[in-house]
């Protein structure tokens, strides 16, 4: 039988905004990646989502990014390696206090939006990024997408590295997410996105946006829980999953 892990971004709201449908999504997934208090949530929002993972035994990871608010993490910055090593350690070692402080144990850090997608390319920065992780805790595992540099630095400096898929993004033939700015980058049919998923987790493979067929490792695959319809598209997906064959646990 196959196994898939299936991961969600939570703990995105910020003092009076509320963002997503944590409570709801919860109970449906296996993992999940909080919000560190740079691009989204806050010593509230972090203390509520780690005891509301707490109580339906998901594994919690830390979600790290830019500090950038506004820009919710999606803005590609310009800092030092020697920065985001240090801003990974601020944001990890907070969310890992939030977990001791509830009596349960940081799974896993998964790196959000624009430091994601740049350090799945700029291998220094992805060294930078593990190298913040390892000093926190050498025994967290990195989440990070299928064939990307994270996955490779992780590798060489001593971490356990899962990979990651997405249900709801475009990928381009190098294996990377088409950029949010293009046109293409969600795939907005929720058919088209579960059947996708299904054949990532059975096959390792997706077609890209430009007809490629891609090579991939689909250890977690990440569902979006701020939309409209997020907790249906979680609620399915496990579905066709379990109907494929495919068993859904924590990595």
């Amino acid at each position: 039988m196959c196994f898939i892990d299936l991961n969600s971004d939570l703990g995105e709201s910020f003092g009076a905004y509320k963002i997503g449908m944590d409570e709801q999504v919860v109970p449906h997934i296996t993992s999940a990646n909080v919000a560190c208090g740079f691009h989204a949530g806050d010593p509230m929002v972090m203390k509520h989502t780690v005891e509301l993972c707490k109580k339906y035994n998901v594994g919690i990871g830390a979600h790290p990014g830019y500090l950038d608010l506004q820009g919710f993490g999606r803005r590609n910055m310009k800092i030092s390696n020697e920065e985001a090593e240090a801003d990974i350690i601020y944001q990890v070692g907070a969310l890992k206090a939030f977990c001791e402080s509830a009596g349960v144990a940081l799974h896993h850090v998964k790196p959000h939006g624009a430091l994601y997608n740049m350090a799945g390319k700029d291998y220094d920065l992805a060294m930078a990024i593990c190298r913040g992780i390892r000093a926190v805790d050498p025994d967290l595992k990195i989440l990070a997408l299928s064939g990307s540099c994270m996955i490779r630095a992780a590798e060489e400096i001593g971490l356990d590295a899962v990979s990651e898929v997405f249900a709801d993004r475009a990928y381009q033939a190098d294996g990377s997410l088409v950029p949010r700015t293009q046109p293409g980058s969600m795939i907005t049919d929720e058919e088209e996105a579960i059947a996708r998923v299904v054949r990532m987790a059975k096959t390792g493979a997706v077609t890209a946006i430009d007809g490629t067929e891609v090579s991939l490792c689909a250890d977690s695959v990440c569902v979006h829980g701020d939309g409209e319809k997020a907790l249906m598209f979680v609620v399915k997906i496990r579905e066709a999953l379990k109907n494929a064959g495919v068993e859904v646990r924590r990595f």
